[in-house]
This record gives C-alpha cells, structure tokens and sequence, in this order.
C-alpha cells in the first residue's frame, strides 16, 4: 500500500483539483518529493509541496526544499539572453564570432545566435574524448571545446536537441557581453530582483535543502538496459548527446555528488523550487512587485517558432523560439501560445499568455520516458486548466 504523504502549503479557492491531483501522484506514479505553483495574472493560486526529500534520512520535503530542475534551467537561460537581446546588447541575428571570437573556428564563423537559441547550431554533441568532471565544473575546458568543436551537421539545416551545450554556449554569450558567469547574471539580473530561490548550481551551504534525486526506475531490467545503452552508444547522435561529453554523464545519480551540485551548467543544474519558476514565468507575463522581466514585444519575438517537428538528435516532436520551447511541447491542456522549459524525469514549467496563467512543477523521483508526457505534470496541468 502507498502511503500518501500530508499536503502542504496553500490553495487558492476553486483549485483544490490541483492539491488531489498533486496526492494522487503519490499514491499512483511513485512520487517521492515534489512541490507545484501555479499563477494566475501575476497571483499565485497554488503553492504546494509534499513527501520527501531524502528516503534514507526520512528528511521531509519542506517549504525551503530545493532541487534540480534539470532543463527547466534552459528556460531560465532563455529569460537571460533575451534581456540582452532586449537591451541591444545582443543580435540575435549576429554571429556568434562576433561575441566570442574563438568560436568561428571550424566553418562556425557565421552561425548566428539565434541557430544556437533554437538548437540549429549543429553544436549538440563535444566529441573531444579528454574533458573530465573537472574540467566541466570550471568552464573554460569545455567552453575552448566547443569553440573548437566541427559542426556535428551542416549549421542551420535543421535542429537537433542541445542538451547540455545549449546552456555552455548561452552562458559563455552572457559572461561575454555582461563579464558575469551564468550563476551570477542569474543572481543579480532575475532571481534577486524577484526573490526567488534558484541558483545555476548551488553552494555547499544549501546542501542541507538540496533534494535527494532518484534516478528512474524499470520494472524490467531488460527495458532498463535497452534505455541505457540507447541513451548512452556512441555510435549514435542521440548517445554522443546525452552521454556526452567523453561519455561523463552515463549515471543520474552523480548529480548527488558535491562536484556536480556547486558546477556552472546552465543547461542542466539550475537548483530552486516551483514557485520560483512559476514568479519568474509571471514575470515575463506582466509586472510582478514592480519588476517585469521581459516586454510584451521581446517575448513575442523570442517565441516565434523558429523550430517544429521531428527533433534529429531526440528522434520526438520540439518546437523552440529563441531559447524557449514552445507549445505543443507541454501536452494537448496547453495553450498554442505557451512557453518555457522542461526538464529531465518530469520537471516542467511554462507561462501561458493567453490564460495569463504560469505553472511549475518539480519533483527528486525521475522517469524516463521518451514518447510520451509525464502523468503526473500533465494530471497537474489538467487540474491547474480546469480550475483557472
């Protein structure tokens, strides 16, 4: 029997749906520790948390629980490149040369920006075979990769799923134009303005709030092992991608470990909580405590589809503006003109602006599933629609 832990937090009056259909992930699809937010025009109507943030110490999910959010953190990144696109601080029509010098090595010299932003760039594999662990917590390593890296396909022809350079090369565009790392820009230019909770990385100090991730678990170890030679063959772009680079990331539970909680990787460890993400999604919606992250007219330039269809590194259906994915990513619920990020074993978080409504979800129990959405951020979104 699945004990279904205690509900926390508040609801606002009509969306109690939310906070059943929040329970009933415990009880149906193995939820460990999760939390959910939902906005509607600026205000929050559901800010909910429940279950456990670390199994082996019976440490409860509380208000103050952070977790990886994986490539909801690409959203994030998204809000960063276009404020400077924005302030004119960044074209995105311009190449990328032009910021970064060193990246027009190998026939990359006219990639514009906007082909990085919409995963085009040809970029989504490093197949240097020499970076470490090490050498992707300090940056300049993998940055100098990629600067050096040939196109994986001809730049522009079509796009394929960055994974984890979509965030090296955003963040190496802001350090290069702001002279700040991702973690601080995000610090100073989004998260402090807002007050929210979430960091690129984390320092040693939050540890103690830091989510327990659990890696996806197969009720046959068949499936298991098909899923991880799939993921993880080099012979294949899929492989190269998600294993890579140099074949470091093959096991979800190193993202446990010190080295990869407190590393720079704005594709991958942004660190916070649902109602960060769901503030900062409002804030690009309208005026949140006096700050508006984006203008109405930057984010309907950044979310113009800039890339539809069969993705040729994840093989499924992504659609992506300049840095945020675009709808129908987030299920048959969402409106056409949605936007935002999710993130790896069920993460999620998006604004809708025609219901002005701003939603996140995230969860320390992944799974793994390629061809269809995750049941528990669509039961919640489903909820979260119905009472809005």
């Amino acid at each position: 029997m699945t004990l279904v832990p205690e509900l926390r937090g508040t609801l606002a009056p009509g969306f109690e749906r939310v906070g059943d259909a929040f329970l009933a992930n415990f009880a149906q699809h193995g939820e460990v520790g999760a939390a959910c937010a939902v906005s509607l025009d600026g205000e929050p109507v559901v800010d909910v948390w429940a279950g456990q943030a670390d199994v082996e110490s019976g440490r409860a999910w509380d208000r103050d629980t952070i977790v990886i959010v994986f490539s909801c953190t690409k959203g994030v990144m998204a809000v960063a490149a276009n404020q400077l696109i924005e302030q004119g601080r960044l074209d995105p029509d311009a190449p990328v040369a032009e910021y970064w010098p060193e990246f027009a090595a190998n026939g990359k010299g006219s990639i514009p920006v906007a082909w990085v932003l919409s995963h085009r760039a040809g970029l989504a594999a490093i197949d240097d075979p020499n970076l470490t662990l090490d050498d992707v917590a300090s940056w300049d390593p993998v940055i100098a990769a990629i600067a050096a890296q040939e196109p994986n396909w001809e730049p522009g022809t079509k796009h394929g799923y960055h994974a984890r350079t979509y965030g090296w090369m955003t963040g190496e565009l802001v350090r290069r134009i702001t002279g700040l790392m991702p973690r601080a820009y995000v610090a100073q230019q989004i998260a402090g303005p807002l007050d929210l909770d979430f960091s690129i990385g984390v320092e040693q100090a939050d540890d103690h709030r830091v989510a327990t991730l659990y890696p996806a678990q197969f009720d046959d170890p068949e499936i298991e092992k098909l899923a991880s030679e799939v993921l993880r063959d080099p012979s294949t772009m899929l492989g190269r991608v998600m294993g890579g680079p140099s074949a470091l990331f093959a096991y979800d539970d190193m993202w446990n470990t010190r080295l990869m909680r407190g590393a720079q990787m704005p594709s991958s460890n942004g660190h916070g909580d649902a109602r960060a993400l769901s503030r900062m999604y409002a804030a690009c919606l309208d005026e949140i405590d006096g700050v508006r992250l984006l203008a109405p007219e930057t984010v309907a330039r950044a979310t113009e589809m800039r890339s539809s269809g069969t993705d040729c590194v994840i093989g499924q259906p992504l659609s992506f503006g300049l840095g945020f994915g675009l709808s129908p990513t987030f299920g048959p619920t969402v409106g056409p003109r949605a936007f935002g990020h999710s993130g790896a074993g069920g993460s999620i978080a998006f604004a809708d602006p025609d219901r002005g409504l701003t939603f996140a979800y995230v969860m320390n129990q992944m799974r793994l599933s390629m061809s269809e959405p995750d049941p528990r951020g669509q039961g919640l979104i489903e909820a979260a629609y119905g009472a809005s």
